[in-house]
């Protein structure tokens, strides 16, 4: 009988010990969230796990909060909330033409000037069926000011932005790919020209067009070959480093297209390279070249020489531009609005080349450091997360969450959230979380390098409470495939919590 009541008392204990969260247990909760950590196609790889209630502020679960990890694209949740909270949602980018000369007899006896700020979207995703639509427009100006011919240069000025294309950490050989396109003050078609690889017969070569309009902006070597019919697709591509040489040795088999964006070197003179063959398309005459004003033997100076303003851009605001970044994680985009914040707050703004990765980061960090970051105890290299040098941790990625879900702005909060992909809804979520008991309840930003997979965000739960999550692995073999296996049963089991 006596060990009948010790028994019976430690039940007792047991069930007390067993605290609820809206109704449901904790260590269940956790048991569940262990297994599917425990799983053993991850045995080998490092996880850093945590779980918050986002409105009380209550940790739920954690797994090595504090281990650094590769985070991948989960960098871009961190530089979206700086810009966001520093630059505001309303931020533009604008993109200014100038007339450097007199205008007589229809002809601009002087250069043409194109002043950048950074603005990643001239000729971008934004104008897919129209890529050149902004400087067509500009043509219009042009010709409504009276020009049919520019007897000088088309000049890049890039000062805004520092010179440095790519930040550290990248893999060379990444460079050829559109997601590692390089940086600039003017950025066309984002940093890119799209291939495109049509089979003929197998054995011989496949027709290579590429657009905009083929440009000699790049030199294509075509080595590719059309297989058979029965075969896979085999993709190519190489480009010579600090050159526009691309190399294509696809392999596409019979009655197949092979299409992929490629990066070039340069984005300044690319941009004022494709302005110019416009200018020409659109009818004005151009007798000099496109020009980075790096190649000048001096600085434009706008304020001694009065350069005659003739025509602008303004981009959709930073709330569109946060939505392109997460929702479809785009490298570009996120490391332009890094520079950005380095050029409009950082320790050098108002100097030429203020807009750096580096002095980005430094204004990153001290709008981190409000929200409960210890920015000391976390390593980032770049806005968009391809560099293999940042290491954060699921921590301090949570406490980022639960201070963007009840930041004081209310326009910024909801930017921010709003720029997440909706599982089983829209980017690089569509295609997960697509049950009819979870479509919609996810908002999450995905990350991925070999052998890192990240998901963070936020997830609704049965009991109608939001919990703030972050789940980064790190150090797996093989695919991702089983990584986001476990990411999606994690979250899984976050949104049964009542």
């Amino acid at each position: 009988m006596y060990r009948n009541l010790l028994f019976a008392a430690a039940l007792v204990l047991q069930s007390l010990a067993t605290l609820t969260v809206w109704g449901q247990p904790t260590t269940r909760l956790t048991r569940a969230l262990d297994a599917v950590l425990d799983r053993r196609a991850l045995d080998g790889a490092m996880a850093g796990a945590v779980v918050i209630d986002a409105e009380t502020g209550e940790t739920l679960y954690e797994r090595e909060p504090k281990l650094r990890l590769m985070p991948a694209s989960n960098v871009k949740l961190y530089t979206v909330a700086a810009a966001l909270d520093r630059l505001g949602p309303d931020f533009h980018y604008v993109t200014r033409l100038y007339l450097d000369g007199p205008i007589t007899g229809g002809i601009l006896r002087g250069n043409l000037i194109v002043r950048g700020s950074g603005d990643p979207t001239i000729g971008s995703r934004l104008f897919k069926d129209d890529p050149t639509q902004v400087f067509r427009l500009w043509a219009d100006s042009l010709r409504r000011l009276g020009i049919r011919r520019i007897q000088g240069d088309i000049i890049g000025d890039d000062d805004y932005f520092d010179d440095i294309p790519l930040p550290e950490g990248w893999n060379w050989d990444d460079e050829p790919y559109w997601y590692a396109a390089e940086s600039g003050a003017l950025v066309f078609n984002e940093s890119a020209v799209e291939v495109e690889i049509r089979a003929t017969r197998a054995g011989r070569r496949g027709l290579v067009s590429w657009e905009p309009f083929g440009t000699d902006y790049v030199e294509i070597i075509n080595e590719t070959r059309t297989t058979s019919r029965s075969s896979s697709l085999r993709e190519g591509y190489a480009r010579e480093r600090g050159a526009n040489t691309i190399r294509l040795s696809s392999r596409v088999p019979e009655g197949s297209i092979d299409r992929e964006a490629l990066t070039i070197s340069n984005p300044t003179r690319y941009f004022v390279y494709i302005l110019r063959e416009t200018l020409l398309r659109e009818g004005i005459e151009v007798e000099g070249e496109a020009v980075d004003a790096d190649d000048l033997a001096r600085p434009i100076d706008y304020y001694e020489s009065s350069p005659l303003p003739a025509a602008s851009y303004q981009s959709p605001d930073l709330d569109s531009l946060a939505r392109v970044i997460n929702k479809e994680s785009i490298n570009l985009y996120a490391d332009q609005v890094l520079r950005t914040l380095g050029a409009e707050l950082g320790p050098n703004r108002g100097l030429p080349g203020a807009g750096s990765i580096k002095d980005g980061l430094v204004v990153l960090k001290q709008a981190l450091e409000p929200m409960g970051v210890d920015t000391t105890r976390i390593q980032l290299y770049d806005g968009s997360g391809l560099s293999r040098l940042n290491l954060v941790s699921a921590e301090a990625t949570a406490r980022l969450l639960v201070a963007m879900w009840n930041h004081p702005d209310p326009k910024v909060r909801r930017a921010f959230i709003e720029s997440l992909a909706v599982g089983g809804v829209d980017g690089s979520l569509k295609s997960r979380f697509t049950e009819s008991s979870l479509r919609g309840r996810v908002r999450a930003k995905t990350g991925t390098l070999s052998n890192a997979s990240a998901l963070s965000g936020y997830v609704e739960t049965a009991g109608g409470r939001t919990l703030a999550f972050s789940l980064l692995f790190n150090n797996y073999l093989g695919g991702s495939r089983t990584v986001r296996a476990a990411q999606d049963a994690f979250v899984s089991e976050l949104a049964g919590v009542r």
